[in-house]
């Protein structure tokens, strides 16, 4: 590939991610709602952990403080990794759009994570607002230190890259039933519980807490919010980090086999 088609191709991939930043900035009313909601959300997570400890100390060796402030951070990177429609691609298979976007030519799938990226990005003063709103009632804690700082955003950066391919391959499931509204809910759900975003994975017995270490949610939300907490820390937290890269080789892999069968689903009508 020669370097004014790389050139292009980068050209076309900002595009979709300006596309999809417009897509959620155009609806300010849609924000509104999705600013309001997200801090209700998270003024109620932290009265019902405050009201779970009621004063006790430590469970599980966690306090009341830490485990208000995860409560409080994970429904805000939660609300910015997996909004309700976090994905375009069910919406073109559905209208045919699909059709014009293979004769583009950056790839389909470059097209949609491109698109999501937007999303994302215009997301994030959501999940400001959010913390903002959990700061101002207390629940909000520095990092035990700058490296730990670091450390979780780096693992940040991870748990995006491994909800945007998680986001993506569920989103494949259009190219073989056009209605996925039922199997996106229960993703949506599912993703929340296991990822930790509801609970944390310390407070999960210990059966349940290996199956979750299995698979890639953890890397989405528990990850980095631990170590952003210091919870997790030294070679324990290098070590997630690294799992989180590993789940980003194997979901891109999956997802290139998933692409590989679905492009045989697509039937293209017309001259």
């Amino acid at each position: 590939m020669s370097t004014a088609e790389q050139a292009a191709r980068l050209r076309a991939f900002r595009g979709m991610t300006r596309a999809g930043t417009r897509s959620v900035l155009i609806y300010r009313g849609d924000l509104i709602t999705g600013a309001v909601t997200l801090v209700i959300q998270v003024v109620l997570a932290i009265a019902v952990w405050r009201i779970v400890y009621g004063g006790r100390g430590p469970v599980a060796g966690v306090d009341m403080r830490t485990a208000v402030a995860y409560a409080a951070i994970a429904a805000c990177l939660q609300s910015v990794l997996l909004p309700w429609q976090f994905s375009s691609l069910p919406m073109r298979i559905r209208n045919g759009q699909i059709a014009t976007d293979l004769t583009r030519p950056l790839g389909l799938i470059w097209q949609v994570l491109g698109q999501n990226f937007g999303v994302l990005l215009g997301r994030l003063p959501l999940g400001a607002i959010g913390l903002a709103a959990a700061g101002v009632v207390g629940a909000l804690v520095l990092p035990p230190s700058a490296g730990a700082f670091l450390l979780s955003l780096v693992a940040t950066v991870g748990g995006v890259l491994v909800a945007m391919l998680c986001n993506l391959i569920v989103s494949m499931v259009t190219f073989w039933t056009l209605e996925v509204s039922g199997p996106l809910i229960v993703y949506r759900f599912g993703s929340a519980f296991l990822s930790g975003s509801l609970i944390p994975l310390w407070f999960m017995p210990g059966w349940l807490r290996t199956s979750v270490e299995w698979l890639p949610f953890q890397a989405q939300v528990y990850t980095p919010v631990s170590i952003y907490l210091g919870r997790l820390r030294g070679g324990e937290a290098f070590a997630l980090v690294g799992v989180q890269l590993v789940w980003v080789v194997v979901l891109a892999f999956l997802l290139e086999l998933v692409w590989r069968r679905a492009r045989h689903k697509v039937v293209v009508q017309g001259g």
